[in-house]
């Protein structure tokens, strides 16, 4: 096989190197796929800091990626040599259990993750069950594709199942990887938009994301300017950091519901009685399924949501990971080799 290059993390505590390596031939079900793009996402960070990865050292981080196929294993129907692809957070499942069986596939207890599960997309090549792809419309470009196999479909699905109607009020908590997604989606959907940041200068970027009010979270309490605002039959909190959590929870209309797609695994006290007394809810989000990830790309087309991208070369995949641990990163970089 053709010598490869991935960016790896060696050993637990070790650094991102960029190193050779043998692409894998595909299997039975599966495909290899020529990296053109792939996202550095804040579960990347993870990733990389493993201690104690399932599939062993060395890691290869990725699970946003875009490429070409380029080489198919038996017993794959409906995918050919040179297609445009996408392979994101979910990266194979079981097909027999309950879940996969009800077309649940992203919550399999076996679920596979890139990166995790096996060498993720931070390469110039990777070999992925076929059942993970998702065929990017001609209209996107690789690099622009990449991103919606984890967070263009997280906030899709997220939004699309929340249980607001166009013309409810939907606000964005956090505008980052994410976030800037959920906010231009929101719009694109027909809600009154707000989105929550931190800091003035966020204000003329929500704008120009498609939000129609913008809430200062280092000034005001998000909460109470929901409130004041008339209350939101969704929130979706796309910020690393679960802290404003229980305060949301004033920002919410009576029936209204709150996402949880972001969180720093810290534990959350939430006021129950605000929950009870006006029949909120607060849920979890994670993924979306190839399928759902294709739809969320055919709606960016048809209504111009774009991730906002800052292509960078695989080999300053070190360096774009300090800067998303940093807080440096807004919105997407993108390794290209």
């Amino acid at each position: 096989m053709d010598q490869h290059r991935a960016a790896q993390v060696r050993a637990a505590g070790g650094t991102v190197t960029v190193r050779p390596v043998t692409a894998r031939p595909p299997e039975a079900g599966e495909v290899r796929v020529d990296v053109r793009a792939c996202g550095v996402c804040g579960a990347d960070a993870g990733t990389a800091a493993d201690s104690s990865p399932p599939a062993g050292f060395p890691i290869t981080p990725g699970h946003e990626i875009a490429g070409v196929i380029a080489e198919t294993g038996t017993e794959v129907a409906g995918w050919r040599v040179g297609d445009r692809v996408t392979a994101g957070w979910f990266g194979g499942s079981c097909g027999h259990c309950a879940a996969c069986r009800s077309g649940d596939v992203v919550h399999c207890p076996r679920r596979r993750i890139p990166g995790l599960s096996y060498p993720g997309g931070w390469s110039t090549t990777i070999t992925v069950p076929a059942t993970t792809l998702a065929g990017v419309p001609d209209a996107l470009p690789l690099d622009i594709a990449a991103p919606f196999g984890c967070a263009g479909v997280t906030t899709f699905t997220a939004l699309r199942h929340g249980g607001a109607q166009p013309g409810d009020r939907v606000a964005v908590v956090g505008i980052g990887g994410l976030g800037h997604l959920a906010v231009q989606f929101a719009a694109a959907m027909g809600f009154e938009t707000v989105a929550v940041g931190r800091g003035e200068d966020k204000r003329k970027t929500a704008a120009d994301l498609g939000a129609h009010h913008y809430v200062d979270g280092s000034r005001d309490e998000p909460g109470q300017v929901l409130r004041e605002l008339g209350g939101c039959r969704l929130i979706l909190s796309t910020a690393s950091s679960t802290a404003p959590l229980a305060g949301l929870l004033d920002g919410l209309a009576p029936h209204g519901r709150l996402v949880v797609a972001g969180l720093d695994g810290a534990p959350v006290s939430l006021p129950l009685g605000k929950l009870v007394m006006h029949a909120r809810a607060v849920t979890g989000h994670l993924t979306g399924s190839p399928v759902d990830t294709e739809q969320a790309m055919r709606f960016a087309v048809a209504t111009g949501v774009r991730p906002w991208v800052e292509p960078v070369p695989l080999d300053d995949a070190s360096d774009a990971l300090d800067d998303l641990k940093a807080g440096r990163a807004r919105f997407r970089k993108v390794l290209v080799p």
